[in-house]
């Protein structure tokens, strides 16, 4: 249970804020009814021909494209979630000018959907897809309702701009994503235990001193001098 103690001090820390940024993970999605990975009933513990973790890499995608684009539809086009309080109060502090950026490592839009502009997506989005021969771009909407491998007029694969198992991260989003944390006067972690590399290490490079985690568990990376807010992050949100 979240006490009234902590969520005045969080308050009170974002009211100060003007340059506050917020890193979050998956449990900021899963209020919104989108699946993780990791957690008792996520992608990883399902059962598949392929293990996720498989399907959702490069060498698989460019080897079994369709049983890829199978999967992608069934689990990962999550078009009709909207945002939950985490989300909308998000976009709030940014407007109020609290807030300077969100960092996520999520992949659904559900930031910009609720009204968030300074978005920097780790892992890309499925709402951005090209052409990997000409580089036109492909609406999500087509790849959804289609079958098989989605091809474009020219005749190439539509690749979803997300960056799987095996593929660098856009070395642009990072710097960025290190240059707003670097200069945040508060940095918020929420639903993320911090599992996924090279995206995890870059808290590193907060140099401020209000760092406050909210998650349901404890976070793999070993952190001291730091605010832990045990619970759903929508639900915290909700009561700041």
């Amino acid at each position: 249970m979240v006490s009234e103690s902590e969520i005045v001090n969080l308050r009170m820390l974002i009211g100060k804020a003007s340059r506050a940024v917020f890193f979050g993970g998956a449990g900021v999605s899963t209020e919104s009814g989108i699946p993780d990975f990791r957690s008792q009933d996520g992608l990883y513990r399902q059962k598949y021909k392929y293990p996720p973790e498989q399907i959702l890499s490069h060498d698989f995608f460019v080897g079994h494209t369709a049983e890829f684009y199978d999967f992608y539809r069934d689990k990962m086009l999550c078009l009709d979630a909207q945002p939950n309080a985490a989300h909308l109060r998000l976009a709030e502090w940014e407007k109020e000018g609290h807030l300077a950026a969100v960092v996520t490592q999520n992949i659904d839009g559900l930031h910009q959907k609720a009204g968030s502009k300074n978005v920097l997506e780790l892992h890309g989005s499925i709402w951005r897809n090209r052409c990997m021969q000409c580089g036109m771009p492909f609406p999500v909407q087509r790849i959804r309702k289609g079958e098989g491998v989605p091809r474009c007029p020219c005749g190439g694969i539509v690749k979803p701009d997300v960056v799987l198992y095996g593929e660098p991260l856009d070395e642009q989003v990072m710097d960025k994503a290190v240059e707003y944390i670097r200069r945040a006067d508060v940095l918020i972690v929420g639903g993320t235990s911090l599992n996924v590399y090279p995206a995890a290490g870059l808290i590193d490079f907060f140099r401020g001193e209000n760092i406050v985690v909210i998650n349901k568990g404890a976070p793999a990376k070993d952190m001291r001098g730091v605010r832990f807010i045990y619970g759903k992050i929508g639900e915290v949100f909700s009561l700041v």
